[in-house]
């Protein structure tokens, strides 16, 4: 007969194991995946949405099978859905799933990862419940391995972007993950068949208040409204990367483990003070004056309130847990409210707001539950509405937050020519100044991405950041020296680079966002007014360039930005390999390096040294009355064509040998190492 301390080390181990792989799979799957579908955080978005849907599924399978199954058909269910599932390893998402255009890939992606890592995925959501609710029928007290098992799920995002993601390759990494998921079946097995026998449960008695289901909801989808906002309020304007997406996750998931492990550690008067201090500032830095807060101030600032947040919801939900015979409803409530915030965040959002309108609706949601927390807790004295002052103070600070709120988005829809918004992001379109300096502008979130002068004389002029000393403007009008050129440009924008087309030039764009393509018809001028025959490939530039046969390019651009944020994709070695094989040997590439918040370049003359080519550094100051902004653009190109192109080195600086620093490559990137101090 087993005895009592290895039942609980193998219930302890199996748990910790089966946390620590649903949450290590997360950043591992959506980093694989992330390339193809254009490196925009939307992707992390819709993976959370997919993850959150399986728990809830995963969580209702658990709930059904414990009040309707017999202890040994339980365990036989699950037994032989473990040997099922061992069956479809390795997980490895199959190329076959990479888009073909620039169609919103929700879906796609929802469906890839439900053939890819669905089954292992539900029955690793189904293991806290299930085995919990089989440690609670023994009479045991199962919270302590809620808190161990959101530990495990925390070691697992803490470990994955310092010790996994550097050091192995994205192939190693499902491997490993495969292996130690056979390992947790053989585990799980174990518990099923030792454990899932016995007496059936007990029917479960009806909660005695139906608000306390209703706050079991709507506590933990606000939690999950916020996580995911937040993260995309972040990762828009630096990168979509595995770190910007696991901080927020990490906190979320701390929060977690205080609140469950001891009650008192929620402190509610401090916690719900620290919130509205924290929610203030974040208010202020979403306001247009402080869009260009340093990252410094606002990564910080928003963990702070996202972590108050989630202890203010998490600790509120934990005051309100059941006794043990409600646990299974407990967790499927729950569930359903993080996959409710994820469906809201991933789906409703992008299609019915054209703005990012989720994270003000997101928290002044968590300011309107903590009043209805306390309006209903009769250990306070604003239970039913005591304490008319603070009653009112408490109204007026919610009013004013989502006041402060409503008033910044309607400012800049006011201010806005246009404004939409899909997967890859929002855009807006406004028109300042007056006369001949009158500008139509093309924002993407707080970044301009191409202007144009509305005035008929100056309006086919290239402003922004390709103006005629860039170091794209060198390249091409350098290039164009020998007669026709094919110009191949990364990233559409307003379609300035256009400007420099001649009759008989080629130029061949590569875009994502059919949004994008829609504007720079629309409401710019720049490819109608061109000499030069344009055309347009929808879809990753990455994926359509593995696709095509040599372009024999003159010049490439590699000019895609999200925001201010870099699709990482654009910048490794395998895109390169890309890059030059489009370009004909005494061709250039060139590359748009400006960044507020990344030092690009070492990335860049890096990989010129891989490939045996000069890079050459042009960076160039404001020009306001031309409408030219200071830019930086590193072009590469063969170490004899600087001989036969002058203005190169007149206009650039040679860059020299990189040293200490690694190559780019699909597996591996290090956005620490290039932050701007």
């Amino acid at each position: 007969m087993q005895q009592p301390g290895s039942r609980v080390l193998l219930y302890a181990c199996t748990i910790f194991l089966s946390a620590f792989l649903l949450f290590q799979v997360q950043p591992m799957i959506a980093k694989m995946i992330l390339p193809w579908f254009g490196g925009t955080v939307a992707v992390w978005t819709i993976c959370m949405l997919f993850f959150q849907v399986i728990l809830l599924a995963g969580y209702g399978y658990a709930a059904w099978s414990i009040r309707y199954l017999t202890p040994r058909m339980q365990s036989g269910v699950h037994v032989s859905l473990l040997v099922l599932s061992a069956v479809l390893l390795p997980i490895a998402p199959n190329p076959a799933w990479k888009p073909a255009g620039g169609d919103d890939p929700t879906f796609r992606i929802l469906a890839l990862l439900l053939v890819c890592i669905g089954l292992p995925y539900f029955l690793l959501s189904t293991t806290g419940p299930l085995l919990q609710a089989w440690y609670a029928r023994r009479g045991a007290v199962p919270y302590r391995l809620f808190a161990l098992s959101n530990f495990g799920s925390m070691l697992a995002l803490l470990t994955y972007p310092a010790l996994v993601e550097p050091y192995f390759a994205s192939h190693t990494q499902a491997r490993g993950w495969s292996a130690i998921y056979g390992v947790f079946v053989v585990l799980c097995g174990a518990v099923a068949i030792r454990d899932g026998v016995g007496r059936r449960a007990e029917p479960v008695r009806k909660a005695s208040k139906i608000g306390i289901p209703v706050l079991w909801i709507a506590l933990p989808a606000c939690a999950s409204a916020l996580l995911l906002a937040v993260t995309t309020h972040l990762s828009q304007n630096v990168a979509p990367i595995p770190f910007l997406w696991v901080a927020p996750l990490t906190l979320y998931l701390l929060s977690f483990i205080i609140c469950f492990e001891k009650e008192k550690w929620y402190s509610r008067s401090w916690f719900m003070r620290l919130l509205a201090v924290a929610f203030g500032g974040m208010c202020f830095s979403m306001a247009k004056e402080y869009e260009n807060t340093n990252i410094f101030v606002l990564i910080p600032l928003f963990a702070a309130g996202l972590f108050l947040a989630c202890m203010v919801c998490h600790g509120e939900m934990v005051r309100l847990r059941p006794a043990p015979e409600h646990l299974t409803s407990f967790y499927l409530m729950c569930s359903l409210g993080g996959a409710l915030g994820g469906v809201f965040v991933g789906l409703v959002s992008p299609h019915a707001f054209n703005t990012y309108m989720e994270l003000p609706i997101a928290m002044t949601a968590c300011a309107v539950l903590v009043l209805v927390v306390l309006w209903r807790d009769p250990s306070t004295e604003l239970h039913n509405g005591g304490n008319v002052f603070a009653w009112v103070m408490l109204a007026a600070l919610t009013l004013g937050l989502a006041g402060a709120l409503a008033f910044e988005e309607w400012q800049v829809v006011h201010e806005t020519r246009l404004i939409v918004r899909n997967f890859y992001g929002g855009l807006r379109v406004t028109d300042s100044g007056d006369g001949a300096e009158a500008q139509r502008v093309l924002n993407h979130g707080t970044i301009n991405h191409g202007a144009q002068f509305l005035d008929p004389v100056r309006r086919k002029l290239p402003i922004t950041y390709y103006g005629k000393k860039s170091g794209v403007a060198l390249a091409i009008l350098e290039s164009g020296r020998g007669g026709h050129q094919r110009v191949g440009v990364i990233g559409l924008g307003t379609g300035t680079l256009a400007a420099y087309g001649r009759l008989g030039d080629a130029y061949h764009y590569y875009e994502i966002n059919p949004l994008v393509v829609q504007i720079a018809n629309t409401e710019f001028t720049y490819l109608k007014d061109t000499a030069a025959k344009v055309d347009i490939a929808m879809g990753d530039a990455r994926i359509s360039l593995e696709r095509e046969s040599d372009q024999h390019f003159d010049v490439i651009v590699i000019d895609a930005f999200s925001g201010d944020s870099i699709p990482i994709h654009l910048l490794t070695k395998e895109a390169f390999i890309q890059y030059f094989r489009h370009t004909k040997r005494e061709g250039a590439v060139v590359v748009h390096v400006s960044n507020k918040w990344l030092d690009l370049v070492p990335v860049v003359r890096q990989a010129a040294n891989d490939f045996g080519k000069s890079a050459v550094l042009v960076d160039t100051d404001d020009e306001e009355d031309e409408g030219v902004f200071g830019a930086t653009w590193v072009v590469l190109v063969d170490p004899a064509e600087l001989y036969r192109k002058p203005s190169l080195k007149v206009g650039g600086t040679l860059l020299g040998t990189a040293k200490n620093f690694r190559t780019w490559t699909d597996e591996y990137s290090n956005l620490f190492r290039i932050l701007k101090r």
